[in-house]
């Protein structure tokens, strides 16, 4: 028996983007396609009254009435393609747990939806030996109208639970959700949260040999999160084989043993986890460049319009020294008066979060009341740095309401070892941990020994 779960060779999936104009073609909805399809006979007893009506009773020809004008050529088509994935092969032994990342619109999910059979490859094949479990929608299948149990069931069937594997593990999933107080409440009433944590309970708790995972990791509160990456590397360690799409860097880190870093719907590169990473967020640094700015968005209270690295001297960068100092700088618009808010930055290195911080963090008055206009906020990171990939989210909102204005990754840059002196162990690269741990030993000599 084989030990390849997955193997994909050469798969492309190419899709179109614009439409044909002047053609009046276009997609319908089921309920425009129901609608057609009931008054289609009446359309046509219509149209033959018509033809009789529009006959001279004399001559039998046609009425003066032309009718409508004749169909003419329309325009050329606008239509342009595009391929989401292109001539891409990998293999996936049974019992592997691979990553696969990479920017949004890379190719990603795509990979996972034709793995899935969601969507048909437009050339290549995929050979899957097993059976495949699928968590790219959070979710799917859940009807407002029904309660949380009667979705379970609902849910549970769409993904290919029979009912006594449901039955069996009913009262496992509710538990794991933490929603066993509002399991008979119809869904429509559940938060947010308690609908994903939910279908992701429900979905978890599949027995595949092959699972498929898009990025449903990133959702609920931290304590769910650290739940559901609990389960997840449970069901690594049965032997299922897993195919983890995230933007985590942290969890791709913890959970995977190899990665594949996709760009422009093609493999740039493979190998170890935290090789590729640290391949990806250099990449990363180096696309973003010194500086974003942002288009205006009237429909936002207060909005970030532009952030940049600061170096020495206050001159935009992506590349620092361990020992230079590093500040970040973000331009932002308040379009009302308001109460409660923050600006805010958090500093990830290769995808851990190391710190958040909030401009009210030492100013209260910003909390109490932020005037309308335009606004330049800096603050400096802690120095020094250990060297590594690093990026930036920015965010801007109202405490304890949420963020209006939310940045991922709006920011990258690198810090490398110029000036490095290995006497300082702690700031080496090399050396185990994330942040360089900048302390004083004070040693006491005792007696002799």
């Amino acid at each position: 028996m084989t030990d390849i779960a997955i193997k994909v060779e050469n798969l492309s999936k190419r899709y179109r983007i614009g439409q044909y104009v002047g053609s009046g073609a276009q997609y319908k909805t089921l309920r425009e396609s129901l609608t057609n399809a009931v008054s289609a006979p009446l359309r046509r007893l219509g149209d033959r009254r018509r033809k009789t009506e529009d006959r001279s009773p004399v001559s039998g020809r046609r009425s003066s009435n032309p009718g409508p004008p004749s169909p003419v050529a329309g325009p050329p088509s606008t239509d342009r393609f595009i391929w989401a994935l292109k001539d891409v092969s990998f293999e996936v032994k049974q019992g592997e747990v691979l990553g696969i990342i990479g920017r949004n619109g890379a190719g990603k999910s795509t990979l996972l939806k034709v793995l899935a059979r969601i969507t048909e490859p437009t050339k290549g094949r995929a050979e899957l030996n097993g059976r495949v479990g699928s968590l790219l929608e959070v979710g799917t299948g859940f009807h407002p109208e029904l309660t949380g149990r009667e979705n379970i069931y609902l849910s549970g069937a769409i993904l290919g639970m029979a009912r006594k594997e449901i039955d069996r593990k009913f009262d496992e999933i509710v538990d794991f959700s933490g929603v066993e107080t509002y399991i008979d409440t119809p869904v429509k009433r559940y938060s947010s949260g308690m609908r994903v944590r939910l279908g992701f309970a429900v979905a978890a708790h599949l027995e595949p040999e092959i699972l498929l995972i898009d990025e449903v990791l990133a959702v609920g509160d931290a304590a769910f999160q650290k739940k559901c990456l609990g389960k997840m590397g449970a069901v690594a360690g049965e032997g299922r084989t897993v195919l983890f799409v995230s933007h985590n860097m942290g969890m791709i880190n913890t959970l995977c043993g190899g990665c594949i870093l996709f760009e422009s719907g093609k493999i740039v590169q493979e190998g170890e986890t935290s090789l590729v990473i640290s391949k990806y967020l250099s990449n990363l640094s180096s696309a973003k460049g010194i500086e974003q700015s942002f288009p205006e968005d009237r429909t936002k209270k207060i909005q970030i319009r532009r952030v940049a690295v600061m170096g020495q001297g206050l001159n935009a960068k992506t590349q620092f020294d361990v020992f230079e100092q590093v500040a970040v700088e973000i331009e932002y618009q308040v379009r009302e008066e308001l109460i409660g808010s923050l600006v805010s930055i958090a500093l990830y290195r290769e995808g851990v979060n190391l710190f958040q911080s909030s401009d009210t963090d030492h100013n209260q008055e910003f909390l109490k009341k932020r005037l309308p206009g335009y606004y330049r906020a800096r603050v400096n990171l802690p120095c020094p740095l250990k060297a590594g990939g690093y990026t930036i989210d920015a965010n801007a909102g109202i405490a304890n309401s949420g963020w209006i204005d939310n940045l991922r990754e709006a920011l990258g840059f690198e810090v490398e070892e110029f000036s490095f002196d290995p006497s300082f162990r702690s700031y080496s690269r090399g050396r185990a941990g994330i942040i360089v741990a900048d302390l004083v030993w004070e040693t006491e000599y005792l007696r002799e020994g």
